[in-house]
């Protein structure tokens, strides 16, 4: 008998660690979503790790700004932050405070709320392409950057909050390059700190950098 997953919130602890232990610890973890018509829930399937300034792949790795100031802590806290003009995508910082470092969220299954997400991601085929990649999950969540900076570890009402969940057996954890990361963050024999979960068909395909072309 599976045992059903465990919805204590995860302390603020699990996530002022290093990056690394905490990246894949977060498979099987379960990210709930507070909205007025209804909770919705994505169990985590892939995720990235992201280092500050050891990490040229970070948008930290230059420096603290307006833009990545969440990064730099407390532990436990969402940075969103808004791609290609049209795209919000969450991360949760981790590690002691000032080290700028985060864990983006990738993938998920919908567990809860599915009906709410489907409302939000209209174009989604079936209900595993509900969470499937950065972009998707974030959109079926409604999080943009006005939830930037909520703290995932509060006590009493919170629109984010991560759960204990089930967390999955290193045999079934699979790493490899991160997704779309430019220069040496892409380079996959040095940065392999992309995670997922083995054979689920949740995860998102793997895209390598590709240079935007400017237009003639």
């Amino acid at each position: 008998m599976i045992a059903p997953p465990d919805r204590k919130p995860l302390p603020r602890a699990f996530f002022d660690r290093p990056v690394l232990q905490v990246a894949p610890d977060l498979l099987g973890r379960i990210l709930v979503r507070a909205t007025p018509d209804g909770p919705i829930a994505v169990c985590l399937t892939e995720v990235e790790a992201y280092d500050g300034p050891n990490d040229p792949g970070s948008h930290a790795y230059r420096g603290r700004t307006a833009r990545n100031d969440v990064m730099f802590g407390p532990a436990g806290h969402v940075y969103v932050y808004f791609t290609y003009g049209m795209w919000h995508c969450m991360n949760l910082v981790c590690g002691p405070e000032g080290t700028a470092s985060a864990v983006l969220l990738r993938a998920g299954e919908v567990v809860e709320g599915a009906e709410l997400a489907r409302e939000r991601r209209v174009s989604a085929r079936n209900d595993k392409e509900l969470a499937k990649g950065p972009a998707r999950l974030a959109t079926a969540l409604g999080v943009d950057r006005a939830l930037d900076g909520t703290d995932a570890c509060a006590a009493g009402e919170t629109p984010l909050r991560m759960l204990t969940g089930a967390p999955i057996p290193s045999d079934q954890v699979r790493s490899g390059p991160r997704t779309g990361v430019a220069g040496d963050g892409g380079n996959g024999d040095v940065h392999p700190w992309r995670f997922w979960v083995a054979d689920d068909p949740t995860v998102s395909p793997y895209r390598a950098h590709v240079p935007r072309r400017r237009r003639s």
